[in-house]
């Protein structure tokens, strides 16, 4: 049986705030291997020379182990980004790194496909298995 009473920012709250941090919960079919992909159009982060947003759409492609992310907590999560400046490849590798941190899955990938900037389109994909 899966719990949710360690989630504290699933709910009706009036109002949501950007946090780095992610919840996780059981993985309700630990014994099979299956993909979890979340894909998120918004995210936005700042362009770390000249404060400009760079906008970009974050693909998650996942195998749970024993967690799973909730999705209210990783929206969240994504918007805390937005007053931050970061190069394209650091912050791919940041989301994840805090993902693997939060979750340990099996296998894990995240594409950020950033809109143009000065005609130049970039894709950053990192990607993640467990040992």
């Amino acid at each position: 049986m899966t719990t949710t009473s360690t989630l504290t920012q699933l709910g009706d709250k009036p109002t949501a705030e950007a946090s780095k941090t992610l919840e996780v919960f059981e993985n309700p079919n630990p014994e099979r291997d299956y993909h979890i992909k979340i894909d998120s159009a918004e995210f936005t982060c700042l362009c770390p020379k000249t404060g400009q947003p760079d906008f970009a759409e974050i693909k998650l492609d996942y195998v749970p182990d024993e967690l799973c992310v909730e999705l209210k907590s990783l929206k969240l999560y994504y918007w805390s980004f937005r007053d931050e400046g970061h190069f394209h490849e650091k912050v791919t590798n940041m989301i994840a790194s805090d993902l693997i941190a939060a979750m340990d899955p099996r296998w894990l990938k995240v594409t950020a496909i950033f809109n143009v900037r000065g005609g130049v389109y970039t894709t950053v994909e990192v990607e993640h298995s467990k040992a």
